[in-house]
């Protein structure tokens, strides 16, 4: 339990950084502190639920993109991570709804949370 609530923190602090990085372009509904441990549950949801099935669908464009497909793939999840955030008025919005800042909000947080995850989640022995 501990772990996920630390997943959660450290996810929640990538998507901070990413809106606040790329602030005119990412918008969040709700600024309040919560709103951001909100998106980093639907954050790691996402990734740990619907992000499996989607590489595994999608081997062949991977395969044949030389591993470059997972971008666009962290793209299309970021998005819908804020798309589902948004259904509870937590989420984040792009105006002009362009693919190139959710891309870069996406790498922000796939950085961070990396690292992030690296040096504050204790691996599973």
């Amino acid at each position: 339990m501990k772990h996920l609530l630390l997943r959660v923190i450290v996810n929640a602090g990538a998507l901070f950084l990413a809106v606040w990085l790329l602030r005119p372009n990412i918008v969040m509904q709700n600024n309040a502190w919560y709103a951001y441990l909100v998106m980093g549950l639907i954050f790691g949801l996402v990734n740990g639920l619907i992000k499996p099935i989607v590489m595994l669908v999608s081997c062949p464009l991977i395969i044949l993109t030389l591993g470059l497909g997972t971008l666009l793939i962290n793209t299309l999840l970021f998005l819908l991570t804020g798309w589902l955030g948004t259904i509870v008025d937590f989420g984040f919005i792009i105006p002009n709804n362009s693919l190139w800042y959710a891309f870069l909000g996406a790498l922000i947080v796939s950085v961070v949370s990396f690292f992030g995850t690296r040096l504050l989640v204790p691996a599973n022995k």
